[in-house]
């Protein structure tokens, strides 16, 4: 093995490395919401949207903020590095492009925040919504973010598949991915029902197995990174 080539195998390891504990770092702080658990927070779990936790007024907000900036501050980069980093096809660099609107989504969360309102409230949507929330401009946002995660989580389960690579978003990944989808269709169906099926435990469902997928992903690109530069792989 020349020195270039070890090397070259040397920034490949590093950066996966670095490129995994981005990844990591987002699916923990997009967790931040089990927080609600254990502070003094008036938010029932089963009818809310986490949107609610930092949402203008809320005596947390700068923790769930944080987070969320976090989240979108690392992922940014991380997808960049993906792309630079890994063999780019087609699917996997569709994943990588989503997480990066993924990432960028999630600031612009926090940036456009949700008005702390009621059902009551004209300016939210009227008292006839079961969630007023839904007609603010952060609805936009999430609707991206969620697109997005979705996508990119799709588009890396093809790639497994495809690619035979990404071993662990085959197996694990998979699982995350059927009970995220699941919520969502949850949510899809009971937001044009009448009376209360719990969307908020359905919607932290969602995001719970969002966090879960990014944290297999991460183990993904370390293990991939590894078979990469294998001299027999």
């Amino acid at each position: 093995m020349t020195d270039s080539r070890k090397i070259a195998e040397r920034r490949v390891r590093v950066a996966s490395l670095a490129i995994a504990a981005a990844i990591l770092i987002a699916g923990v702080c997009y967790s931040s919401w089990v927080l609600e658990f254990f502070l003094k927070i008036d938010v029932d779990p089963v009818n809310s949207f986490l949107s609610e936790l930092d949402a203008e007024g809320k005596p947390y907000r700068a923790i769930f903020a944080t987070a969320d900036k976090i989240v979108g501050a690392v992922l940014m980069p991380a997808a960049i590095g993906g792309l630079l980093v890994f063999p780019r096809r087609r699917f996997t660099t569709v994943g990588w492009v989503a997480l990066f609107c993924f990432g960028a989504a999630t600031i612009a969360d926090v940036l456009l925040p949700l008005k702390d309102c009621t059902a009551s409230d004209s300016g939210c949507g009227g008292g006839s919504e079961l969630f007023p929330q839904l007609h603010q401009p952060h609805a936009l946002s999430s609707t991206i973010a969620v697109t997005s995660i979705a996508v990119a989580t799709f588009a890396f389960s093809l790639a497994a598949f495809r690619y035979h690579r990404w071993r662990i978003l085959r197996e694990a990944g998979l699982v995350v991915l059927a009970v995220g989808s699941a919520a969502t269709v949850w949510m899809l169906v009971a937001d044009n029902l009448p009376g209360d099926y719990a969307l908020g435990v359905a919607q932290r469902i969602q995001v719970g197995s969002m966090s879960l997928w990014l944290i297999t992903l991460a183990a993904a690109v370390i293990l991939e990174g590894r078979e990469w530069i294998d001299p027999g792989d």
